[in-house]
């Protein structure tokens, strides 16, 4: 969840979410975004679906998800861009919260805002996790890196996950034709860097999942 556009939320997500569907995990991914972008991904994909896409723009996501999603493994929710109701709904929903963020200082600033309201949801929840994701890194810098230090340092409660997201056309030409990178190029760096974001997600939920069925992760 981000409440500046062009993280690449939606993107992220999906691919997320096809990664551990076509890892053999029950996966339910709602889309409590307005604007419906991964409803309509669903809607143009040849393919048969890896998940099931749910349209669900409600304040109601925390008090539904428990029955909807109790016969998956994992459930995605893709956040709304806007703090509202709705958000907040889908933050107590959660067991986990990812936040992608472009590394470059206006993005770490409009990062604050959803960072603010995790951390005023965690008054409701307090085992609330959240971690930060470093997304659509320009390929070959350092930047990414340099970004993360700087984060950890002014966010301490928020970490950074290891894995850092090039910005890769083939993310975009997967989103356009209802697919992902991981089934058009399964051999390219998009789908091994989504796999070892998957990874330190994994070990992030390692504890949750000890002690629950299933496992909420909404991306803000």
């Amino acid at each position: 969840m981000n409440q500046k556009g062009g993280v690449g939320k939606t993107t992220l997500a999906l691919n997320l979410a096809a990664s551990f569907a076509l890892a053999g995990d029950a996966v339910l991914y709602v889309d409590a975004d307005p604007q419906a972008s991964a409803l309509d991904w669903s809607a143009i994909r040849q393919e048969p679906p890896l998940f099931n896409v749910v349209s669900m723009p409600r304040n109601t996501l925390h008090t539904q998800l428990p029955t909807l999603g109790a016969k998956y493994a994992l459930t995605f929710i893709d956040g709304p861009p806007l703090a509202g109701d709705v958000a907040k709904s889908a933050m107590l929903a959660s067991d986990l919260i990812i936040v992608p963020v472009q590394p470059s200082g206006a993005d770490k600033w409009s990062t604050k805002k959803i960072l603010d309201l995790i951390t005023e949801a965690r008054f409701f929840k307090p085992q609330l996790k959240a971690v930060i994701t470093v997304n659509r890194k320009i390929v070959g810098t350092a930047i990414g890196k340099q970004f993360s230090e700087g984060f950890s340092a002014d966010y301490p409660g928020f970490p950074v996950l290891h894995t850092e997201i090039g910005q890769y056309i083939a993310f975009a030409e997967a989103l356009t034709t209802g697919s992902t990178v991981l089934e058009m190029d399964p051999g390219s760096q998009a789908t091994k860097q989504i796999q070892s974001l998957v990874d330190d997600i994994k070990e992030v939920l390692s504890h949750e999942q000890e002690n629950h069925s299933s496992t909420e992760a909404a991306v803000f």
